[in-house]
């Protein structure tokens, strides 16, 4: 797990469909950086991103799926 700036990443983020239309408290991931995903705050798009390894967020994603916690 390493920290970068999210502006120094080429990557397309997104939000999860769960997250609301007002804007609210929300992660976004980007799925185009090879061996690393990118995980920043959408309030602070330029602060900080999270790196992961795939095998670290499909481990995360399996637990909150297994928690019965919504995601996609």
């Amino acid at each position: 797990m390493t920290m970068t700036r999210a502006s120094e990443l080429d990557a397309t983020w997104r939000k999860s469909s769960y997250s609301g239309p007002n804007g609210g408290e929300c992660v976004e991931i980007a799925d185009n950086i090879p061996n690393a995903i990118p995980i920043r705050d959408s309030k602070n798009p330029n602060g900080p991103a999270l790196l992961v390894t795939p095998a670290a967020w499909t481990s995360f994603l399996a637990g909150i799926k297994g928690a019965g916690l919504g995601v996609d």
